[in-house]
């Protein structure tokens, strides 16, 4: 597919705003205390993000639907992507993915302002660990990251044609099963976009962005789309 730089930043920018309006603005309605939605739980936040994934997929599917860079650098690794589009798919995603938090923190604006807990105001935003080990939970990303890749390269194999739905399923999956110990951002842009936006924000009363973790939902990520980058071409 022969994509110019508009090609590819205008539907990869959109997808990835829209997936983090949705995904950020699930986990606003689970847990923000003002909110109806207060107490949803983690399924609701699972599948929240999953139709998050789906509905990003489709605004974007006119460049290849790449909105998270983990996806986009295991394609080019794998060889499904030219790198020379991987900065477009990028410099797209982050940018989508503040964007994005910037407008469900607009449709929250009020529940932000009542909402005491620092850490739930940043939990809207982005990922964090329940048990802090930068070592064990750059694993966990990297588990989960490669979980994603290789079954996505799986369903190039599968007879069947089902669009995002496969995909935005797999989320769902990979939250409920192994996204407990650090949030599974499984996303590099899904996690800093929303944090830089939680950093320049004026959220009243708002703590620290946390930036000392902020490289492991980015590092993870990665390494886990490039193993399971290799492994499926290696496999298929």
């Amino acid at each position: 597919m022969d994509l110019s730089f508009g090609d590819i930043f205008q539907p990869e920018f959109l997808g990835t705003a829209m997936l983090t309006l949705l995904g950020c603005g699930v986990v606003a309605t689970a847990i923000l205390t003002q909110s109806k939605g207060l107490g949803g739980g983690w399924l609701l936040i699972n599948f929240g993000w999953g139709l998050a994934v789906f509905a990003g997929v489709y605004v974007a599917f006119d460049s290849g639907a790449h909105i998270n860079p983990a996806v986009t650098i295991g394609m080019a690794v794998e060889g499904t992507t030219e790198w020379s589009d991987v900065p477009a798919y990028l410099l797209a995603q982050f940018a989508g993915a503040f964007v994005g938090a910037v407008v469900c923190w607009l449709a929250f604006k009020q529940h932000f302002d009542a909402e005491e807990d620092k850490g739930k105001q940043l939990g809207v935003f982005s990922t964090g660990p329940q048990i802090r080990n930068p070592l064990w939970n750059t694993i966990t990303e990297v588990v989960g990251t490669f979980v994603l890749l290789f079954v996505i390269f799986s369903f190039g194999n599968s007879p069947a044609d089902l669009g995002p739905l496969p995909v935005a399923l797999l989320v769902v999956g990979i939250g409920a099963s192994l996204g407990g110990p650090t949030g599974y951002a499984i996303n590099p842009a899904r996690d800093l976009g929303p944090r830089i936006a939680h950093f320049l924000l004026p959220i009243r009363g708002k703590g620290p962005s946390d930036w000392g973790y902020a490289w492991v939902p980015i590092v993870g990520p990665i390494i886990g789309g490039i193993l399971g980058a290799l492994l499926a071409r290696a496999i298929y």
